[in-house]
């Protein structure tokens, strides 16, 4: 007969005011605590078993065990994702809608969004050399909202730029807020819907062209499995799914940047590089600075994993950032050191900054290749194609706020292009 172990509990009726208090901590402290890889609490009213590490993402991601329906919390849904999403599917329906994401992701499509990402750029630093400072973060937000939305096929005024980058920056800065932070999220997602949908009509009625290689294209005509167009309001969320993650790179941009200044050998490898380094130098921005926390799943069905039994509709949250910083899968995990990854084996579930499992059968995030390619070409161009100063300012970053970004937003100053 199996041996049947404990989950080690936390105590408290509910404990949502120490994960806000904690942030990325929150998991980490009490895996230590319990000195183990899974413990259980309450978190906004119902039983929640957390859990860390290589082993533990790959039972997160079996969709044999688990279900993604029901896991977001409806608060992340209508500030973050949107409901009816991709990221709440299961089964069929979800690799078939899978499907739509990744048939945007082909190397020819990647090529454009480098193209975009550099005009965009050398557009933007035209402008700062004229400024007498910059904060690089916010700069960051705009530069990839018009790569973003020049990508998907989104038509984008000049007048609305500021309107519609600060609308989804506010979705992205609304994961893990109460408060203001979390309704103006909630406000600038019914804005962007409203705005979406109104564009995806245009196309469905004619009054628009999308050339077919775009995601406004794909979204606008997507069938379900029983051969129907998305309604309206599922097609602007999915699109929505598309431009807002490449808006979020701004914060790795940023993360980037800070790397720079703080480790300025890195800098003169990326200078001298021939891809590699870029390569690995972004994928340590991704382990090393903190961006997503946790991600989330729902039992499926009654099961034991390490003599743990799992029930049925329990929530289980995976331990985003504690995993990208086990002393168990990292050498030295709190060094920043982008030649770990000239040896890493790639697996799907060690290094997880935007969720793990695989591509196309799971639900790793489909964008993961347009992150990296965004972040390699914008930090290649800090590096090769400007120059600036870092005046004083405070560059550190909150452990608690979610998402995190350095206080100062990243002030440069005397850009000037090479």
């Amino acid at each position: 007969m199996a041996t049947t172990n404990t989950i080690p509990k936390e105590k408290g009726l509910d404990n949502s005011i120490k994960l806000m208090t904690e942030g990325y901590n929150f998991i980490p402290n009490r895996l230590r605590y319990f000195q183990s890889t899974i413990f259980q609490t309450r978190l906004l009213g119902q039983k929640a078993i957390c859990i860390s590490g290589e082993e533990a993402g790959a039972l997160l991601y079996d969709n044999a065990l688990f279900q993604r329906k029901g896991a977001a919390p409806m608060r992340i849904q209508k500030s973050l994702f949107g409901v009816g999403g991709v990221q709440g599917m299961d089964g069929a329906a979800h690799q078939h809608r899978k499907q739509l994401f990744m048939s945007l992701m082909t190397s020819q499509r990647l090529k454009v969004l480098h193209n975009l990402t550099v005009e965009q750029w050398e557009i933007a630093t035209r402008k700062w050399e004229n400024m007498h400072k910059v904060e690089l973060f916010e700069e960051g937000e705009k530069i990839m909202c018009r790569v973003a939305c020049q990508w998907a096929g989104v038509p984008l005024w000049a007048k609305e730029l500021k309107l519609r980058s600060n609308d989804l920056a506010a979705m992205i800065d609304a994961f893990g807020a109460v408060g203001p932070r979390h309704w103006q999220g909630r406000t600038a997602r019914n804005r962007t819907e409203k705005w979406i949908k109104y564009i995806i009509e245009q196309v469905r009625s004619g009054k628009m062209q999308a050339p077919e290689e775009t995601a406004l294209y794909a979204m606008s005509w997507h069938r379900d499995l029983n051969g129907n167009l998305l309604n309206l309001k599922t097609a602007a969320v999915e699109l929505i799914n598309i431009i807002r993650p490449i808006v979020a790179i701004a914060r790795y941009i940023t993360f980037g940047a800070l790397a720079l200044h703080q480790y300025p050998e890195t800098g003169k490898k990326l200078v001298e590089d021939d891809g590699e380094y870029s390569q690995m130098f972004v994928q340590e921005i991704r382990r090393f600075y903190p961006f997503g926390p946790f991600t989330g799943a729902r039992v499926r069905k009654d099961f034991t994993w390490n003599g743990y039994k799992f029930k049925q509709g329990t929530l289980v949250l995976l331990d985003i950032y504690g995993t990208n910083h086990s002393p168990d899968l990292w050498d030295n995990p709190d060094t920043f050191r982008p030649e770990r990854f000239g040896n890493w084996s790639g697996s799907p579930f060690d290094f997880i900054p935007q969720g793990g499992g695989e591509y196309d059968i799971g639900h790793r995030c489909a964008g993961e290749w347009v992150t990296v390619e965004a972040m390699k070409t914008s930090l290649e161009f800090l590096t090769k194609r400007i120059t600036y100063d870092v005046p004083p300012q405070d560059l550190n970053y909150s452990m608690v706020r979610m998402p995190s970004i350095p206080r100062s937003r990243f002030v440069i100053q005397h850009v000037r292009r090479k």
